[in-house]
């Protein structure tokens, strides 16, 4: 199992003002309950998004094992019209099926072009615009996306993080939430931005033996309940129970940090892209030494970027 586990704070009637003076500068997560966001929670049933969406055609994801992994990618793309994807969602057991009787599915909303526009519920669903209010926790100019999910009964999606701040949105039904700090990005063993650790409640020890020493953040969240996640903070969402979230991106840090062709809010700021790119070319040429030399001189370049990079203030 994870190491220390801890509750992530739940508060209930939080304004603006107390959000973003006391909560906000804290960077960490928090469920935030009583917040205003229309009538989605009530409307959003099976046969009204079924009515609303119509036939309109969705991209989606179909997995035949619970645990949905990006890296080996153990799911496959198929289309289903809007109305069929939600029913077939909220079934256990399918009668029509692409792989088997009890798969799993998943939409991920995209915008109209996904290689140039950003997911917009009120742009891709418009009549459930006026459903749904936006907790009005930053300024407009600072919104980037809000991405339609639905889930399967028992979907676990695989651990990751993001780029941009986000409320998480839970409509419809119970999620439940582990986070991991971004200081503990060296015990989930990462490829690209996701964790190669599937299994986070029985991870095997033995393949990822520092996975124990990661702080494990949990929470659940019922209809009406929004999680806010600060960027870089790892989660893995398993929904307990069939239904409907919202995603709320916004920009935190000024526009020209984010990478212009990131659709998704998921690809790493462009000077941190640059970085990286550098400590390739470095490693390469510390590859050109002798191995007694090269261990020596990477130490030493790590010491060196601890001492310059790290930040005294987390914890």
């Amino acid at each position: 199992m994870a190491g220390q586990r801890l509750a992530v704070p739940r508060l209930e009637g939080v304004s603006q003002e107390h959000f973003l003076q006391h909560l906000y500068p804290q960077r960490k997560p928090v469920v935030l309950e009583g917040i205003d966001l229309g009538t989605c929670t009530s409307k959003w049933t099976v046969d009204y998004l079924s009515q609303i969406g119509g036939g309109r055609e969705v991209k989606i994801h179909v997995a035949a094992v619970a645990q949905m992994d990006f890296i080996s990618k153990n799911f496959v793309y198929r289309t289903l019209p809007f109305d069929k994807l939600v029913q077939r969602a909220a079934e256990e057991k399918h009668k029509e099926f692409f792989i088997s009787e009890d798969e799993k599915y998943y939409l991920r909303s995209l915008g109209e072009d996904p290689r140039k526009d950003v997911a917009d519920i009120r742009k891709q669903f418009p009549l459930l615009e006026g459903d749904i209010k936006f907790p009005k926790f930053f300024k407009e100019e600072q919104f980037f996306s809000s991405v339609f999910r639905i889930s399967s009964p028992g979907l676990q999606l695989w651990t990751h993080y993001d780029v941009m701040d986000n409320f998480l949105i839970q409509v419809t039904g119970k999620k439940r939430v582990v986070l991991f700090s971004p200081r503990d990005a060296q015990y989930l063993y990462l490829s690209g931005t996701k964790s190669e650790v599937l299994n986070i409640d029985d991870p095997d020890l033995a393949k990822y033996p520092l996975f124990s020493k990661a702080r494990r953040y949990e929470c659940s969240l019922n209809a009406g309940d929004v999680l806010f996640i600060p960027a870089l903070w790892f989660h893995n969402v398993i929904s307990e129970e069939f239904g409907v979230g919202v995603n709320v991106f916004w920009k935190h840090l000024p526009s020209e940090c984010y990478d212009k062709t990131d659709t998704y809010g998921n690809k790493d700021l462009t000077a941190a892209s640059r970085a990286a790119q550098i400590l390739d070319r470095a490693l390469k040429t510390l590859a050109e030494l002798p191995e007694e030399y090269r261990d020596f001189y990477a130490r030493r370049m790590v010491l060196h970027i601890q001492d310059k990079a790290y930040s005294k203030n987390f914890e």
